[in-house]
């Protein structure tokens, strides 16, 4: 009878560690706007980054950008949490030091020009937190328009003269932001 008890609780608790165990393996699906990372040098093999970003796509899904993006608004650059940028050597933004370290990137969209804002505000959801004395540095760029349209909201860093631009891109909306070398 003992033994029977002790069969029958080791089996219930092996049943229990089971049906715990099945629960921690459930996972979520693909995010409607993925998360995904670019950074200069580009190349993944190479371990010398200078700075890099991490964001959240967005798609258009037959909206306009600026549905999306609302002009003259502070917004997270991209979907869900802010746009985190990663700086890992000193850097210089229209003539601002941007010190090694991680910061959150915001914009403030328009049809004309963009204003690209770097601030210390970490682990942000959006922009709805946004401080204006928590920035680091700001530039206001022009925007140009692409040859094609691109779905989904695309950022790429492309090394020039003085260090590296990094390139937003949706829809035919084109911003470049350069980041200087110190």
């Amino acid at each position: 009878m003992k033994t029977t008890r002790l069969i029958s609780t080791i089996a219930f608790a092996f049943a229990l560690l089971l049906s715990f165990n099945a629960e921690a393996q459930k996972f979520s699906g693909l995010d409607k706007s993925p998360m995904d990372a670019a950074s200069f040098p580009s190349n993944y093999k190479e371990s010398n980054k200078q700075i890099k970003i991490v964001y959240s796509r967005p798609q258009l899904k037959d909206r306009d950008v600026y549905d999306l993006a609302k002009p003259e608004k502070v917004w997270r650059l991209g979907a869900n949490e802010a746009a985190e940028l990663q700086v890992y050597t000193d850097m210089k933004l229209d003539g601002k030091d941007v010190k090694k370290g991680t910061y959150t990137v915001y914009a403030i969209p328009g049809k004309e020009e963009w204003t690209i804002i770097i601030s210390t505000d970490l682990n942000v959801w959006g922009s709805y937190f946004y401080d204006e004395k928590n920035d680091v540095a700001r530039i206001t760029v022009p925007t140009t328009e692409g040859d094609e349209s691109l779905e989904a909201f695309s950022i790429a860093f492309e090394e020039s003269d003085k260090g590296a631009d990094m390139h937003i891109g949706w829809g035919t909306v084109r911003v470049a932001v350069p980041f200087e070398k110190k």
